[in-house]
C-alpha cells in the first residue's frame, strides 16, 4: 500500500520543482513575479513541511496558512461548489487532468492538491485489502476497526433502523482514521447491491439477499447512516460525512463458474426482468439514499458493456434517477472492454466509450495511459474530460478536503476514541444476535439448560476461528471472540476437535472426533464454508457441504447421547437436507459471517440469554438446483424447458428452506386490524384500457399513485415465555397466477420487540401503485385488476384494485355513480306523485 510521501522524497521533489523553476523559461525579472515566485517557494516548503510532519496530520488542500492556495477562487467556502469546480479545472494542464482520471490521483503541488485515493471499502466495517493501495491504513495509532456481521446476516434482521445505525458507526470510524492522519481518501466502494439470485455465487454474502424491496431499503439506509444523514434523509446538505458507492451497476451476480468469468461474461437480461429485479436497488440507492457513488459492472448486458453503456450511465442513473455524484468503473473494468471483450478495435476507443457513456473514474491504469492519445485521435475532447473531473472534484469537496484544517471542518472532532468503541462494539453484538437464525429446534432443544449442561464437545473447523467470522472485505477486528472462546465462558469441561484440518474437509479425521463426544452432556458442531469456498472470484459448483463434512456430521450425531447442535457459518446457502431429516440433529442454527461478536453470540443464543429472531434473506435451495447454468439471468420460470425461475417471488420447486423462514424460542401470531378500505379504485383515461385488465403505473401519475395510499396495520403477539425480537414481513399474492406475475413478493417488513405475552400494532403504508404492480414484457410496471391478497403468517387479507374510465382520480366517479342512482329514482317519483295529484 502506498502511504504519504516520505520526507526524502518530498524534498527531492521539492527541489526538483525550484530547479524547474530556476530554468530559463521560468526564471521571472518583474517585481510581481519575483513575489510570485517567492509565494511559490514559501508554497513549496509548506508542501514539505506538511509531508514531513507525523501521520496524525490528515492530507487536505486549501491551507490558509498558505499565501498561494489562499488567493484561489476554488479555496473559497463562500462560493457554491460549482464554481469551486470549474475554477480548479480550469487551472489544470491536460496532463493534470488526465492524472485525476485514475483511483490513484496524482497530487499538483503547483496548486497545493495532495495526492487522493479513491478506492477505500467498508462493506461490514472499514476494511483493508492486503496488497492493494487504498485510502485506509491501519499501521498507526489505529490498528482495527468494528468488525459488524457480513451483509447477508445482517440483512436478516429485517430492521432498517439497525442497518442505518451500522452505516453511521462505519462512517464515523472511517472520518475518525482519516482525521488521524491515517486515510489518504474517504470514498468507499460500498454497498454492494446487486441481487443474490444464484445461490452459488461467491459474492452473495456481500449483499442483502435476494428480494429488492429489501436490497432497495438497505441501500437507503446505510448510505443515509455512512454519509451523515439522518434515518428519515433530507438532512444530508453539501457536506459528507465520508462518500458512499453502490455497486454493482449492473446485473452483475456471477464471479467465475466453471471457466466463465465477470470480465467476459455477456448476461442477457430481459427488460421485464431489469424493471422489477436488478435496476429497482440501484434507482433507490440514488433517488432516496442520495449515494454520491455508483460503480458500474465489469460484465456486459445484453452485449453492451456497463461501463460503456450511455443509457445505463447517462440517460437512466443521471437523467431518469437524478444521481448527482461520481461514476467509478469497478478495477481494470475499461482495460477489458478492448483487452478481454474485444468490444472495441483499439484502447483509444474504450477510453472514448467510458467517458462519453458518463463514466468517471477509472480503478486502474487505462484512462492515465490512452486518454492523452484518445484527445490526439479525436475520439475524446477536452470537454468529456472536463465533464468527469467536475464530478470528481465535487465530491472532494463535498467532502471537506478543499476547506482548509479539516479539523475545523465539520465531523472534525471525531477522534480515534470512536474507533472500536463501547458502543461500537456494543452495535456488533446486537446486529449478530438480531441476524442469526434458528432453523431447527425439536423438542425445544435449545435454550440448553446451563444448570444441567456441565460437559460439552464442540466440533468443526469454524469452531475457533476469527477469520471465518468476519467474511470477506473485513478489516482487522477490535475484540475478536471465537464460538469456542466464548462456549468456554459457560461451560469449563470442553472438549474441542476440529473434525478437519481446514474447511473443505478433504482430510479425514471424524475417529478423532467421535472420542471427544463420548461421555459428555451435549455436542456443538460448527461447520459450514469460508472464503476458500465463497469469495469474490470464486463461484461454488456444488450447494453440499464441502468434503468429508456431512460424513462428520453424521458420525457426530449418531456417536453422541443425545441429539446435538449443528451451527452453519457460510455466506450462501447449502443443501443441508440429511440434517433437516436426521432426528439425531435436534437443532440448527445459521450464522452466515457474524463478525468478531458473532461467536459471543451464538453462546448466547445456545444457552438462552439471547431469543433468536432472524428470518432468511435468501431462499435455500437443494442441490439439484445446480443443473441449471449458473448463466441463466432469467428470474421467471419456464415450465415447458422445466426451468423453474429465480428467487421466492418466481422459483417453482422444491426447497430446503424458503426466503423469510426463521424459528424462535417463541411463538408470535398475527392479526390483520380492520382495513380502512377494502378495494382500491384507479382511474384509466380511457374506457378502451378498461378491458386490458392492467393499468400502466407511469400512465396513472404521481398525483393518482399518492392518493391511492392508505394505511395497513397488523397485530402481533408474542405468545411464548421469552421475550424477544420479531421481524414482521408483509407479502402480496395476486389471485392471477402466472404470466410472469411473481407468486408473491414483500410490500413490507418491520422489527419490534416484544416482551412475553405481549401485543404491538405494526402499521404499514400500502402504496397500490408501488406494491401492487408488477413488470410486464415491455418493461412496464402495470397494477392488475381484480383480488390481491396481502398476507403475514397464516392470515390473509383481501383488496380489489378496480378500473374507473375517468381521469379524476377514480374513486370520484365510484362516488358519483353511487349518487346518481338515488337521484334519478327521486326524481322519478316525484314526478310521478306530480302527476297522481294533477
Amino acid at each position: 500500500m502506498k502511504g504519504l510521501r516520505t520526507k526524502q522524497q518530498s524534498t527531492l521533489f521539492a527541489r526538483s520543482m525550484l530547479c524547474i523553476n530556476q530554468s530559463p523559461m521560468h526564471r521571472l525579472s518583474t517585481p510581481k513575479m519575483k513575489l510570485l515566485n517567492l509565494s511559490l517557494l514559501v508554497h513549496l516548503c509548506s508542501l514539505v513541511l506538511v509531508s514531513a510532519q507525523s501521520t496524525d496530520q490528515p492530507p487536505f488542500s486549501c491551507d490558509s496558512t498558505d499565501p498561494l492556495t489562499k488567493s484561489y477562487p476554488f479555496c473559497k467556502t463562500t462560493l457554491p461548489i460549482n464554481q469551486r469546480v470549474q475554477d480548479l479545472v480550469s487551472r489544470l494542464t491536460l496532463d493534470e487532468k488526465i492524472s485525476q482520471l485514475v483511483n490513484t490521483a496524482a497530487a499538483i503541488p503547483r496548486l497545493g492538491i495532495p495526492g487522493y485515493e479513491w478506492w477505500s471499502e467498508a462493506l461490514h466495517g472499514v476494511a483493508f485489502v492486503a496488497n492493494i493501495s487504498q485510502g485506509i491504513r491501519f499501521n498507526g495509532t489505529i490498528q482495527s476497526a468494528t468488525s459488524f456481521p457480513q451483509v447477508i446476516l445482517t440483512a436478516s434482521s429485517f430492521d432498517p433502523y439497525l442497518w442505518y445505525r451500522i452505516g453511521q458507526a462505519i462512517g464515523i470510524e472511517a472520518r475518525g482514521i482519516y482525521n488521524a492522519g491515517q486515510a489518504r481518501g474517504m470514498t468507499f466502494w460500498t454497498p454492494n447491491i446487486n441481487i443474490f439470485r444464484d445461490p452459488r455465487w461467491g459474492r452473495g454474502q456481500e449483499t442483502p439477499g435476494e428480494d429488492p424491496l429489501v436490497t432497495g431499503k438497505y441501500a437507503v439506509s446505510f448510505v443515509r447512516g455512512i454519509q451523515g444523514d439522518s434515518f428519515e434523509g433530507g438532512k444530508l446538505g453539501e457536506n459528507l460525512q465520508v462518500s458512499a458507492c453502490c455497486k454493482h451497476f449492473t446485473a452483475y451476480d456471477l464471479d467465475n463458474w466453471k471457466g466463465i468469468n465477470r470480465f467476459v461474461f455477456n448476461a442477457n437480461v430481459t427488460v421485464q426482468d431489469l424493471a422489477d429485479t436488478y435496476q429497482p436497488p440501484f434507482q433507490s440507492c440514488i433517488e432516496k439514499g442520495k449515494a454520491s457513488g455508483v460503480m458500474c459492472a465489469y460484465n456486459r448486458v445484453n452485449g453492451v458493456p456497463n461501463c460503456a453503456d450511455y443509457n445505463l450511465l447517462s440517460k437512466t442513473a443521471r437523467g431518469q434517477w437524478g444521481f448527482n455524484g461520481y461514476i467509478t468503473a469497478d478495477c481494470d473494468a475499461v482495460s477489458i472492454i478492448y483487452d478481454e471483450q474485444g468490444y472495441v478495435k483499439e484502447p483509444e476507443d474504450a477510453v472514448a466509450d467510458v467517458l462519453k457513456a458518463g463514466m468517471d473514474l477509472d480503478c486502474g491504469e487505462y484512462l492515465k495511459n490512452y486518454t492523452g492519445s484518445a484527445v490526439e485521435k479525436k475520439k475524446v475532447s477536452v470537454s468529456d474530460i472536463d465533464r468527469a473531473l467536475h464530478n470528481l472534484f465535487s465530491i472532494r469537496m463535498r467532502l471537506g478536503l478543499f476547506n482548509g484544517n479539516p479539523t475545523k471542518q465539520p465531523f472534525g472532532n471525531i477522534g480515534s476514541d470512536q474507533v472500536c468503541s463501547e458502543e461500537h462494539l456494543n452495535l456488533a453484538l446486537e446486529a449478530a444476535r438480531n441476524g442469526i437464525v434458528l432453523l431447527k429446534n425439536t423438542n425445544k432443544l435449545l435454550p440448553l439448560a446451563k444448570t444441567e449442561t456441565t460437559s460439552l464437545a464442540v466440533i468443526g473447523p469454524n469452531a475457533n476461528s476469527t477469520e471465518t467470522l468476519v467474511g470477506n472485505y473485513a478489516g482487522p477486528p477490535c475484540k475478536p471472540i471465537t464460538p469456542l472462546q466464548a462456549l468456554q465462558s459457560y461451560v469449563k469441561n470442553i472438549n474441542y476437535h476440529p473434525g478437519c484440518s481446514t474447511v473443505n474437509c478433504s482430510s479425514d479425521l471424524t475417529d478423532e472426533a467421535v472420542k471427544m463426544v463420548k461421555g459428555v452432556d451435549k455436542v456443538v458442531l460448527v461447520m459450514g464454508l469460508d472464503q476458500t469456498q465463497e469469495r469474490e472470484s470464486h463461484d461454488r459448483v456444488e450447494l453440499v457441504l464441502p468434503g468429508n463434512q456431512q460424513k462428520l456430521i453424521t458420525s457426530i450425531a449418531s456417536a453422541a447421547n443425545k441429539p446435538v447442535i449443528l451451527v452453519l457459518l457460510c455466506g450462501g446457502p447449502v443443501d443441508i437436507t440429511f440434517a433437516k431429516n436426521d432426528q439425531n440433529i435436534g437443532s440448527i442454527i445459521w450464522a452466515g459471517y457474524p463478525g468478531e461478536a458473532g461467536g459471543r453470540t451464538l453462546a448466547e443464543i445456545i444457552f438462552g440469554d439471547h431469543n433468536p429472531g432472524g428470518r432468511l434473506p435468501i431462499t435455500w435451495y437443494p442441490q439439484n438446483l445446480t443443473k441449471i447454468p449458473m448463466t441463466d439471468m432469467r428470474m421467471r420460470p419456464e415450465p415447458s424447458s422445466g426451468y423453474p425461475g429465480r428467487t421466492y417471488r418466481f422459483y417453482q420447486g422444491p426447497k430446503v428452506f424458503e426466503f423469510g423462514y426463521g424459528l424462535s424460542y417463541s411463538n408470535y401470531s398475527y392479526e390483520f386490524l380492520p382495513l380502512t378500505k377494502d378495494k382500491v379504485y384507479l382511474n384509466n383515461q380511457s374506457s378502451d384500457k378498461i378491458a386490458l385488465g392492467y393499468k400502466s403505473v407511469s400512465e396513472m401519475g404521481n398525483e393518482v399513485c399518492e392518493k391511492s395510499k392508505f394505511p395497513i396495520t397488523v397485530g402481533v403477539r408474542n405468545d411464548g415465555e421469552m421475550d424477544g425480537k420479531h421481524a414482521v414481513l408483509l407479502f402480496v399474492r395476486q389471485a392471477k397466477a402466472g404470466n410472469g406475475r411473481p407468486i408473491k413478493q414483500l410490500v413490507g417488513f418491520n422489527s419490534v420487540d416484544l416482551k412475553a405475552g405481549a401485543k404491538a400494532e405494526i402499521k404499514f403504508e400500502l402504496s397500490p401503485c408501488e406494491h401492487l404492480s408488477s413488470a410486464n414484457e415491455d418493461g412496464l410496471m402495470v397494477v392488475d385488476e381484480g383480488s390481491h391478497f396481502l398476507s403475514i403468517g397464516d392470515k390473509e387479507s383481501e383488496i380489489t384494485v378496480v378500473f374507473a374510465a375517468d381521469t379524476s382520480g377514480g374513486a370520484t366517479l365510484k362516488q358519483e355513480r353511487d349518487m346518481v342512482l338515488p337521484i334519478i329514482l327521486a326524481f322519478f317519483y316525484i314526478h310521478t306523485f306530480l302527476c297522481m295529484l294533477f
